[in-house]
């Protein structure tokens, strides 16, 4: 017999987790178009009904985002200007209507290397939070997403959280998105950038790419390029010739993979720019 259950409590719900099987319901804005009209054959766990895993709160180390957190919450919540690439992915992620009940957690466990939120969260340094009935483990968020719709949640767990370290909640991001149109669109390629900036100097830089690779990377070799570059030195040209190896891109109806390492590199120079508060000359024209 198939069984569906709504707890009401984080404690029933590894309980049930426990016990049997179950394919997690939150948002239900990749659930319901991933079904279609087939029959449900699994346990259904609709974790909707536990208010403890929504919302956002800042403890001594970390930011804390419930993993029923909404888009939605993201844009409203104030936060640090290190969010602000977290929040323009935010507001590409479907429609508004889609924003209002699709959960950051679940942007992660759906595991689309298309996952708008993936990119931002990557140049936060961010942690997936996971309980069961054992215990509580985290893990970065590069080790939790092992592949096109697979991650590291083993069925007795829930995720629980997604941890931001203070640390990494510094300097200013940036976030550029390219689709075959303006909204309501999966990403042909996608980039996110954090960077730290003294004395008009690049002391730290976080950069991450979403689309052209079986899962969203961090490119470390452009990382350490802009590292000690100045804002007013030649940024578009270091991002040109950087070593990208970690991007593999495939073909597919939405772009060629030349195209796309083409583009990542595009968008990469605009979200550097954007991180760094320059105008892209480009855009601009």
């Amino acid at each position: 017999m198939i069984r569906y259950a709504k707890p009401a409590t984080l404690d029933e719900a590894l309980t049930l987790l426990g016990e049997t099987s179950w394919r997690v319901l939150a948002g239900g804005t990749d659930f319901y178009p991933a079904q279609g009209s087939r029959p449900i054959r699994e346990n259904i766990l609709d974790i909707n009904g536990i208010g403890s895993l929504r919302g956002i709160v800042e403890d001594k180390t970390h930011w804390m985002i419930g993993a029923r957190t909404t888009w939605t919450d993201i844009l409203r919540q104030p936060l640090p200007s290190a969010f602000d690439a977290l929040k323009q992915a935010a507001r590409e992620v479907g429609s508004p209507q889609i924003q209002n009940v699709a959960s950051v957690a679940g942007n992660l466990c759906n595991a689309s290397p298309a996952a708008d939120g993936v990119p931002a969260l990557l140049v936060l340094d961010a942690e997936v939070e996971l309980r069961s009935t054992g215990g509580t483990r985290n893990l970065p968020l590069a080790d939790f997403i092992l592949g096109n719709r697979r991650t590291a949640r083993r069925p007795d767990e829930l995720v629980t959280a997604i941890r931001v370290p203070k640390t990494a909640a510094a300097g200013s991001s940036g976030f550029v998105k390219l689709g075959a149109r303006r909204y309501l669109v999966i990403s042909i390629a996608m980039a996110a950038v954090r960077l730290i900036v003294e004395d008009k100097v690049i002391s730290h830089a976080a950069i991450a790419v979403g689309a052209c690779s079986a899962v969203a990377t961090r490119l470390p070799h452009l990382e350490q390029a802009l590292a000690g570059q100045r804002l007013d030195g030649p940024l578009d040209d270091i991002v040109e010739t950087a070593a990208m190896p970690q991007l593999v891109p495939i073909d597919d109806v939405r772009g060629s993979a030349a195209y796309r390492l083409d583009a990542a590199r595009e968008i990469v120079a605009r979200a550097v720019q954007a991180a760094a508060c320059r105008p892209p000359a480009e855009v601009a024209a």
